[in-house]
């Protein structure tokens, strides 16, 4: 065997390895977490809605959440380690390509490693307020966002590169709304062997789940924007304070429970997607 013949062997080897049982299980623990952190963050947003403003509704209140519950150490590690799957997952489809037919080309694999870097992140975040004292979990989104837009600003074309960034997530919301209301997730299931009631309840929280959190980064990409032409960080907002500025229209706070509504039916069609998605 020529060494062309076993490079392309060990290749296959790897790429047979990447999409099997370890990397399937390590995909399905990591939509579990995601669905874990979304359904916390939407129960904390609905008790926003209804006066209980102590919490943050972001990722640092959620890991604070679970860790305030019995076995909450254990709870941590077990969501950061499912984090740490997810990461893994999308770093396999950035290097070997996705499921489905244009898993292979350029943009899926670069999306799938800016999953994976996103992932790492949050994985690390979770497992080292896991490891520490607890305190304010993995820090809050607000002073984050705030943080790194005074940080840009003070940049030569500062004010440029924030209001693009808005711009991005702005559409990176609405693309992410519309693909939850043309139901793309579709193409991932394993349809055939779903029974019906599932069909009913992925369709129902897919759609509703992923309009709402294409709605929230959406605005929160609006704040952004807003921060650069105004020149103030202050105005920018993570993902508490965009939550929280729902219940400011005049909707009232009845907004701001649809929102948290689709945020924890997100968190139920990512339990679905851990059950029916092909990996």
């Amino acid at each position: 065997m020529n060494a062309s013949a076993m490079a392309r062997s060990g290749r296959m080897e790897a790429e047979r390895a990447a999409r099997g049982s370890m990397t399937e299980g390590a995909a399905r623990a990591g939509l579990t977490a995601r669905g874990v952190i979304y359904l916390l963050v939407g129960v904390i947003a609905l008790q926003i809605a209804f006066g209980d403003t102590h919490q943050q509704a972001d990722r640092g209140g959620a890991v604070a959440e679970l860790a305030q519950q019995p076995f909450g150490k254990f709870l941590l590690w077990t969501l950061g380690l499912g984090l740490v799957g997810m990461a893994l997952w999308r770093l396999s489809e950035a290097v070997f390509g996705s499921a489905g037919a244009d898993g292979r080309k350029a943009h899926k694999r670069l999306l799938a490693l800016g999953r994976c870097v996103f992932y790492s992140f949050v994985a690390y975040s979770v497992l080292s307020f896991a490891a520490g004292p607890h305190g304010s979990g993995s820090g809050s989104s607000d002073a984050k966002s705030r943080d790194v837009t005074a940080r840009v600003l003070h940049w030569p074309g500062g004010q440029w590169i924030v209001g693009v960034a808005g711009a991005g997530i702005v559409v990176a919301g609405i693309w992410v709304g519309v693909r939850a209301i043309r139901r793309d997730y579709k193409r991932k299931l394993k349809q055939a062997r779903m029974p019906r009631w599932a069909t009913r309840l992925v369709d129902i929280t897919g759609v509703a789940g992923g309009t709402a959190r294409g709605l929230v980064f959406a605005v929160a990409g609006g704040f952004a924007i807003r921060a650069a032409v105004d020149y103030s960080p202050d105005r920018a907002k993570g993902l508490d304070d965009t939550l929280r500025s729902f219940a400011h229209t005049p909707l009232g706070p009845w907004l701001l429970v649809c929102v948290a509504a689709g945020f924890v039916l997100f968190g139920v069609f990512s339990f679905a997607l851990a059950r029916w998605q092909r990996v």
